[in-house]
């Protein structure tokens, strides 16, 4: 990762649209390859101009007192830079010369921002993740564009103003592959990580006042689908010819019986099949999104499926699985789903929805033991896709009710031995 950046200033002189023979001056700053030019307001003639000492030729008072500006100007330009590295690693051209006109103290940008956030923050972050930002980036950038008519956005602008047009934006977008407008909860991630990258320039001091302080993020609560044990079995018991819908059922109906995500399930290797405590077979990894470790017991139909694939000809030596695309799994389930007469709309990342709802808490596992087996850092993320059965719920009920009669029948007997002992 850089710490340092380089940093430069030279002279030079322009005779663009000018016929009588004279030029202006500009300097030129330069950091880390980028650069800005700034006019210094003067005019020379051309042939006065010395290119290589970047400097006015002669000994005239006017040209002595050129000189002494630029080496001024020289001077106050590297003074801006120190000040501004002394707060910042992140220095653009634009920033320097802004402090030197004393324009903006600070004149990061969104665009500034952007490159910092994605040069700094991408190894906190996963590849579908970051590529999530960059998504919100270039919506920015198109916002800035429709509402603003300019490319760029001062950061000490930024207000609960342009936020709430944000937000308005967002909700009449039609993005590219999309059935239609933003949903309520799509527009609200945009929004979560522009605070969050907003959140950073507050904490690198970039800016002063938190243009988020009175915005109020509303998420939606939606139901997470899943395949009942019956809808389950039926997927389980669906037999084809095709080579690949077999292998995207067995795919699928590996990730319902361990929870795994897609993106974790073409990672497997040799390497994540252990021993566990208890002497069978577990599944110990990372999550490729949060880079949290898991560990968990292989059930009877994950374990016959992994051993199904051990030499299957389109399985890489160093994987578990054959390898698939996520968009194919997703189609290909639809031609399972409607073969199994399953009205759903099915999809891979259901399967992660089952394992925590069908397959564990609805049969007594802790939602503790499911967090951690799921790889989640709160137990919060994993009450999303914790639900209740009506089934587990009666049951639950029922035991209740047998405790509870059995209870006072209890309380009933002893009172009437009391009393026949008093009385």
């Amino acid at each position: 990762m850089r710490t340092r950046s380089t940093f430069s200033i030279s002279f030079w002189i322009s005779t663009s649209r000018r016929s009588d023979g004279t030029a202006k001056i500009y300097a030129r700053i330069t950091v880390d390859s980028q650069r800005v030019n700034m006019s210094l307001k003067y005019t020379i003639p051309a042939e006065s101009w010395d290119r290589k000492g970047s400097r006015v030729l002669g000994r005239t008072t006017e040209a002595q007192e050129i000189n002494a500006y630029l080496m001024e100007v020289e001077t106050e330009l590297f003074q801006c830079y120190r000040e501004l590295r002394s707060k910042t690693t992140h220095i653009t051209p634009q920033m320097v010369k802004a402090k030197y006109f004393g324009e903006d103290e600070n004149h990061m940008t969104l665009t500034s921002l952007f490159e910092y956030h994605n040069l700094h923050g991408a190894h906190n972050l996963g590849k579908a993740t970051l590529s999530h930002y960059k998504t919100t980036q270039k919506y920015l950038l198109g916002y800035l564009k429709k509402h603003y008519k300019r490319d760029d956005y001062r950061l000490s602008q930024l207000n609960h103003q342009f936020v709430v047009g944000f937000e308005t934006y967002l909700r009449k977008l039609h993005p590219i592959h999309h059935h239609g407008r933003l949903s309520n909860n799509g527009a609200m991630k945009h929004i979560q990580r522009l605070r969050k990258m907003v959140r950073m320039a507050v904490n690198n001091e970039w800016i002063e006042k938190y243009p988020f302080q009175k915005f109020k993020i509303r998420m939606e609560k939606k139901e997470r689908d899943f395949l009942t044990l019956g809808e389950l079995r039926k997927i389980q018991d669906f037999q084809t010819k095709i080579e690949r819908l077999q292998i995207v059922k067995d795919l699928f109906v590996f990730s319902c019986y361990t929870g795994i995500a897609y993106c974790d399930i073409m990672n497997l290797n040799e390497d994540n099949l252990v021993l566990g405590i208890d002497g069978k077979h577990w599944i110990s990894t990372k999550r490729q999104k949060t880079k949290n470790s898991f560990k968990l017991p292989l059930l009877g139909p994950a374990l016959s499926i992994v051993k199904r694939y051990h030499y299957h000809p389109k399985r890489s030596t160093d994987k578990l699985f054959p390898k698939i695309s996520n968009q194919k799994l997703n189609s290909y389930l639809k031609e399972i789903a409607d073969s199994c007469h399953i009205k759903k709309h099915i999809t891979f990342h259901m399967a992660r929805h089952t394992f925590a709802t069908t397959i564990t808490l609805s049969n007594g596992v802790p939602i503790e033991t499911v967090s951690k087996i799921l790889g989640h850092s709160e137990l919060a993320t994993t009450q999303i896709y914790a639900r209740v059965l009506d089934k587990k719920i009666s049951e639950d009920m029922s035991g209740l009710e047998s405790i509870l009669t059995s209870k006072l029948s209890d309380s009933i007997d002893d009172s009437e031995k009391f009393g026949n002992s008093v009385f």
